[in-house]
């Protein structure tokens, strides 16, 4: 069963409890448009259901709410950002704005973050830089929960990369993507509606495929993107998102990395600060003049989506089903898992906080 709440009343609730939590106004503000644009664009695993997470978190004491973010070492196109353990959502738009203000200043910016935490979605980060004609350019480590290619031992997270395009008068080309067949919050997902997972998106502990969404939780692992015939490709590109995100930052890499959920501690021998992200801006007319580049890429969109396509199917345009979401969810709400509403209603108790 769900339960659709205005997307205005949820982002009132979540902006108090990051206020309860100690954040000051500017960043529970932040921390709030960038948990619940993933609850506008459809990824219902990545919004408001995580909140009790970084609570948790907090309550551990693994989230720091009044961070001090600064650069750490920088050139004129680069940059390492330390997150000072505060909330990726906060961390992760501040390092993008580093990003964005030395493309601006030389045509392109690179920044890579240590000491940080989950930082929502990707593709939040990646849009950033569009109102700027800038191409944006997101990644982050996570959680050790994906086996390379024949392993039986977990030692990747799902390493999403975010690429985000402008365009003309066609809508942003927003490739927001696990490198894993499917993101964790799927299986989290099928674990609330207590339904099986589709083949090729995780092994059980003895490397066999599984469809119980329950399998990563009993040692199991997900899978990396590319099937049975592909996954080194998938776990190559999680293996990039975590070399640039964290050994490149002095982050936790591979399976150092802190686990998301409070109830697991964080490897006794670190070698790193935190989670790692990695970010780059492009300025367009660094390359060529933006107004040339948006009109080819108004002609890309359409002469892709135009293109035929299968019965019954159309051909997207990466950020075209987020798109339609969040027109719809604006105007209409955002559809609430009984599992995730009681979570809220928990929070509303313990800080106060009407939902």
């Amino acid at each position: 069963m769900t339960t659709t709440l205005p997307y205005q009343q949820l982002f009132a609730f979540a902006e108090s409890v990051f206020r309860a939590m100690g954040c000051p106004d500017e960043d529970a503000l932040l921390a709030t448009e960038t948990l619940l644009s993933a609850d506008l664009r459809g990824v219902d695993s990545h919004g408001v259901a995580r909140l009790i997470g970084y609570v948790r978190l907090w309550e551990a004491g693994r989230i720091n709410a009044t961070p001090r973010v600064g650069v750490t070492y920088e050139t004129p196109s680069t940059a390492v950002v330390d997150g000072d353990g505060g909330l990726g959502l906060v961390v992760g738009p501040r390092a993008m704005r580093v990003a964005m203000e030395k493309a601006r200043q030389v045509g392109t910016g690179w920044v890579s973050v240590k000491n940080s935490n989950h930082f929502g979605i990707a593709g939040y980060h990646a849009m950033l830089p569009l109102a700027h004609d800038m191409i944006g350019i997101a990644m982050t480590n996570a959680s050790p929960l994906v086996a390379p290619t024949h392993s039986l031992e977990r030692l990747l997270g799902t390493n999403p990369i975010a690429v985000a395009v402008p365009a003309d008068q066609q809508p942003d080309f927003v490739l927001d993507m696990a490198t894993t067949t499917a993101a964790n919050g799927k299986l989290e997902i099928a674990q609330r509606k207590q339904q099986p997972i589709p083949e090729g998106w995780a092994q059980d502990a003895a490397g066999a495929g599984s469809t119980d969404p329950n399998t990563v939780k009993n040692g199991g692992a997900l899978l990396p993107l590319g099937g049975a015939t592909g996954s080194h490709k998938g776990y190559g590109l999680g293996a990039v998102v975590d070399i640039f995100s964290a050994v490149l930052s002095g982050a936790n890499y591979g399976p150092w990395v802190p686990p998301f959920v409070a109830f697991l501690q964080p490897a006794a021998n670190p070698v790193g600060l935190g989670l790692g992200h990695f970010f780059g801006a492009m300025r367009v007319d660094a390359f060529r003049p933006a107004a040339e580049f948006k009109a080819d890429m108004d002609n890309w969109i359409t002469t892709f989506r135009a293109a035929r396509a299968t019965p019954g199917q159309r051909v997207l345009i990466p950020g075209d089903p987020e798109r339609e979401t969040a027109a719809v969810r604006l105007l209409g709400g955002i559809p609430l898992l009984d599992p995730v509403l009681r979570d809220l209603e928990s929070l509303g108790q313990k800080f106060g906080v009407q939902l």
